[in-house]
């Protein structure tokens, strides 16, 4: 049986319960029988895969393969994800640059298959522990999104916008990089409230709103603020107050004269926060 990590409410007070009861839940989910078998298995026949070709159809180790970058959807695509893998990432032209999801440039720049410097990393212990702790990972933030897939987007936010806070990479290339994952991008259009008419610009346009809407809301346009806790855990609150706005409170519903405080922007998000919570 698959232990099934859950906030037990939705919106902005699950989140709270769930960040307090974050690293329990983790605990007992990687004990999961499931979860063991699958990790035991990768961590005993990894080494096996010395191609692309040998991983892909071995579907117990590339469940773990592509579960540990978020790509667990994609497992069906056997041929489309050896092409990936078999090109590397070390030719500007391989097949993994030229898309336009980055977890699929990471997965094959780690596995490095089609890599001449280095190449494959599969003989390597820190490699396979490597993989097993993203796998972990990821799978609880798959779990949980089973039940509340805002919880999941939340999830992923934290954990990955750090990354993408470099103070030696320009604003610009920053905010393409982030416009580029979807989940990311989602999360971030709601708590910033761009709507999804925006995608129908030209990135450089789409890209200036991003940076003035982070501007107006959160008082900087520059993504490296994202490498502040307290930043992102204020874009967090927002996106989930956001998602209540968007279910369409009634005057009837608690909180609502604070949500529609948060619609005007006259408050921050954790005075916001505390009225809601005051009211439910």
């Amino acid at each position: 049986m698959l232990f099934q990590p859950t906030a037990g409410i939705g919106g902005l007070p699950g989140w709270l319960v769930l960040e307090r009861t974050e690293t329990r839940q983790r605990e007992v989910f990687e004990r999961s029988p499931v979860i063991e078998r699958d990790v035991d298995y990768f961590r005993e026949n990894i080494s096996k895969a010395l191609t692309a070709n040998d991983l892909v159809n071995d579907r117990r180790l590339l469940t773990v393969a592509l579960g540990a970058f978020g790509l667990g959807d994609e497992i069906n695509k056997k041929a489309f994800i050896e092409k990936i893998l078999d090109e590397g990432t070390e030719n500007s032209d391989a097949f993994a640059n030229r898309l336009n999801e980055p977890r699929f440039k990471a997965l094959a720049d780690a596995f490095g298959y089609g890599n001449i410097q280095g190449g494959s990393s599969v003989l390597l212990e820190s490699f396979r522990e490597d993989m097993i702790a993203r796998f972990k990972v990821r799978e609880f933030d798959r779990a949980v999104g089973e039940g509340d897939n805002d919880m999941r987007l939340a999830l992923n936010f934290r954990r990955e916008i750090p990354a993408l806070a470099d103070p030696d990479t320009t604003e610009k290339t920053a905010w393409f990089q982030i416009m580029g994952q979807q989940p990311l991008r989602e999360l971030l259009a709601t708590a910033l409230n761009i709507g999804s008419s925006v995608a129908q610009l030209s990135i450089d346009r789409q890209q200036e709103i991003f940076a003035d809407r982070a501007r107006s809301v959160l008082g900087s346009s520059d993504p490296a603020q994202f490498d502040d806790p307290e930043v992102v855990d204020e874009v967090l609150r927002r996106f989930f107050l956001m998602r209540q706005v968007e279910s369409g409170p009634s005057p009837a519903t608690p909180g609502y004269g604070a949500l529609i405080l948060l619609q005007s922007q006259s408050l921050g998000a954790s005075a916001i926060e505390n009225l809601l919570l005051s009211q439910t």
